[in-house]
C-alpha cells in the first residue's frame, strides 16, 4: 500500500521534521495515524521506532496497518504486551517497530528489560500524559537529543495548564493543530450536523427532584454554617472543598465531613434523576441503604428520603427514553448505523433492553469493569462492522482508542462537560460520509450546564492551541500538576479508591 498524504498531513509531517518534538491535534477520522506511519518510514533508518497506544485492541490494529502500509515483514513489527513472557518480550523489543501500551513499556523500563533507545516515540491519545499516567514516566526515560517525540490527540484539554502539562511531560515545543474549517482540511471533511433535542422532566420526576432539592438546600446550609459554603454548581470546586475539609487540623473536620458526604450523595442522586432516570436512582438508593457510613444513615432517617424511595417505586423511564426510541427508529428506517453514548453503566443495560424490545437491534459495548474481555470487545466490534446489529450502546470506552467502524449518527444520551470526551464522541460520525450528531438535553438541569461547559472549554482549547502555534510557545516551562476532573459527581466509595491515604488519615467511608 502506498503512502499518499493529504496536503495537511504532509504539512504537519514537514513541520515535525523541521521543528522536532510536536503535539499534533487533529479531529478523529482525519488521519493522525498516517502521519505516524510517515514518520516511522523516515525514522526507521536511524533506529527503532515505538508506537504507544492506550488499548491493546488498537495496538493490534496499528500493527496490521504498519505492516501492510509500509510493506514490512511480520518479524520487523512487534506487538508487545504484559501477557507475553519477559524473555520473549526482550526478543520482541529488537524489532524495527515496537507497538505496545504505555503501561507495558513503563514496567519494562523499570525492570531494565527494555533498552531505552528509540529514534521515534509516538504517544497516541497523548492527552493522557498528565499526573501519574504511564506516558509521563516513559517520556522521562526515553527522552534524548536523537529521539523524536510526537503526541497525537483529537483534544489535549480546554485549560492552558493542562495543555502545558501534557507538552512539558512529552518535552514538546511545536504545536500543529487543524480543524474541519481549515483551508487545507475542509476539502477532505464530511460535514456533520449537530442537533440538540431538549426534553422536560415529567411531573413525577419533578416531585422527586423537589424532595432532593429540599434536602440539598438543608445540608448545604448546614455546611455553610460550619464555614464551608459548598459550590453546588461546579463539581470540580465541590470536590476540592472535600479535600480542603479533610486536610484541616480542627475538630470541626469530622462533623463537617458527615454533612459534606451527605450532600455529595444528594448531588449524585439529583444528577442520576435529572440525566438518567428512576431506574439508576433506584439502584443507588439500594446501595445507600447497604452502607454503614454516618452520612448514609443520616440521610436514610430523613422524612424526605422516605418520600423519594416511595416515589421511586413507580416504573417510569426518563423522558429522554421515548425521544431516543423515536430518534433511533427514524434513523434506522433510513438504514443508518448508530452509536449511543451513555454515562452510566446501569443505564446502558436499560437502553439496550428497551431498544431491542422496540424492534431495534442493539448491543452494549462496555469495559472490563463489567467483566467484558478484550476478545468479547473485538467480537462486538466485528459484529457491528458486519451489520449484525444497528445500534452500539457504548460507555466512555467507545470514545477513544478502539477502531470502531464509522457510523452515520452519534447520539449523546446526555451532554458531557469534558471537551475531550465530547470531541471524541462526535468524531465517531462523519468520517467517510456525512453524519449526524444528536444530543439529548433535559431542560433546567445539569445537562444544560454540561452542554455549555463543554462548548466553552472546546472554544478555549482551540484558542490556546492556535495561540501557541502562532507564537511558538511550547510546554517546556513549569507545568503544575493538574488533578483529573471527573465528569460526574463521585460518591464516597469511588473517592476512596483514588485517595492516597497516609497512616492515621481519616477514612472516607467513616462518613
Amino acid at each position: 500500500m502506498e503512502l499518499i498524504p493529504r496536503a495537511y498531513q504532509l504539512a504537519i509531517y514537514n513541520s515535525i521534521m523541521q521543528k522536532g518534538n510536536t503535539l499534533v491535534v487533529l479531529p478523529t477520522g482525519l488521519g493522525k495515524t498516517l502521519i505516524g506511519l510517515m514518520l516511522i518510514k523516515e525514522r526507521m533508518a536511524k533506529g527503532r521506532c515505538l508506537f504507544m497506544t492506550p488499548t491493546k485492541p488498537l495496538g493490534k490494529q496499528h500493527r496490521d496497518t504498519v505492516i501492510s502500509t509500509l510493506a514490512l515483514e511480520q518479524e520487523e513489527v512487534a506487538l508487545v504486551n504484559g501477557e507475553i513472557a519477559p524473555n520473549k518480550r526482550k526478543e520482541l523489543y529488537k524489532a524495527k517497530v515496537v507497538i505496545s501500551t504505555p503501561q507495558t513499556i513503563r514496567n519494562d523500563l523499570m525492570t531494565g528489560l527494555l533498552e531505552p533507545s528509540f529514534s521515534l516515540v509516538i504517544f497516541d491519545e497523548c492527552h493522557r500524559a498528565v499526573g501519574d499516567y504511564a506516558y509521563t514516566y516513559v517520556a522521562e526515560k526515553l527522552a534524548g537529543k536523537d529521539t523524536l517525540f510526537v503526541g497525537l490527540t483529537a483534544s489535549p484539554g480546554g485549560r492552558r495548564d493542562r495543555i502545558k502539562e501534557v507538552m512539558a511531560a512529552l518535552r514538546i515545543e511545536n504545536v500543529e493543530i487543524r480543524g474541519h474549517d481549515d483551508a487545507d482540511v475542509s476539502p477532505y471533511v464530511q460535514k456533520s450536523t449537530i442537533t440538540w433535542i431538549p426534553v422536560d422532566l415529567s411531573e413525577h420526576f419533578k416531585e422527586i427532584k423537589k424532595n432532593l432539592d429540599s434536602m440539598t438546600g438543608k445540608y448545604a446550609q448546614r455546611l455553610a454554617g460550619m464555614g464551608f459554603p459548598p459550590p453546588l454548581k461546579h463539581k470540580g470546586n465541590f470536590l476540592a472543598l472535600g479535600e480542603r475539609i479533610r486536610n484541616i487540623p480542627h475538630n470541626i473536620k469530622f462533623p463537617a465531613l458527615v454533612q459534606y458526604y451527605a450532600l455529595l450523595h444528594l448531588l449524585h442522586m439529583t444528577e442520576l434523576l435529572e440525566t438518567q432516570g428512576i431506574y439508576p436512582l433506584r439502584g443507588y438508593l439500594k446501595k445507600l441503604g447497604e452502607k454503614d457510613s454516618k452520612s448514609a444513615k443520616l440521610l436514610l432517617h430523613e422524612p424526605a428520603m422516605a418520600s423519594i424511595e416511595k416515589l421511586c417505586e413507580k416504573d417510569e423511564d426518563h423522558p429522554k427514553m421515548k425521544v431516543l426510541i423515536d430518534t433511533v427508529k427514524k434513523l434506522s428506517g433510513e438504514g443508518k448505523k448508530m452509536m449511543v453514548f451513555v454515562q452510566y453503566r446501569s443505564q446502558i443495560a436499560r437502553i439496550e433492553d428497551v431498544l431491542n424490545a422496540n424492534g431495534i437491534s442493539a448491543k452494549r459495548f462496555v469495559g472490563k469493569k463489567e467483566g467484558v474481555t478484550r476478545k468479547i470487545q473485538e467480537e462486538t466490534i466485528a459484529e457491528f462492522r458486519e451489520g449484525k446489529f444497528d445500534v452500539m450502546v457504548a460507555s466512555s470506552i467507545g470514545e477513544e482508542g478502539l477502531d470502531i467502524p464509522a457510523v452515520d449518527a452519534v447520539i449523546f444520551y446526555e451532554p458531557v462537560p469534558s471537551e475531550i470526551r465530547s470531541i471524541q464522541r462526535r468524531g465517531r460520525a462523519a468520517r467517510l460520509k456525512e453524519g449526524e450528531v444528536i444530543v439529548l438535553m433535559t431542560r433546567g438541569t445539569r445537562d444544560e450546564y454540561y452542554h455549555y461547559a463543554s462548548q466553552n472549554r472546546e472554544k478555549k482549547m482551540k484558542s490556546i492551541l492556535h495561540g501557541m502555534k502562532r507564537t511558538g510557545v511550547g510546554g517546556m516551562g513549569t507545568a503544575g500538576r493538574v488533578k483529573k476532573r471527573d465528569d460526574s459527581f463521585v460518591v464516597a466509595d469511588e473517592l476512596k479508591k483514588t485517595a492516597k491515604q497516609k497512616p492515621g488519615q481519616t477514612k472516607m467511608t467513616d462518613f
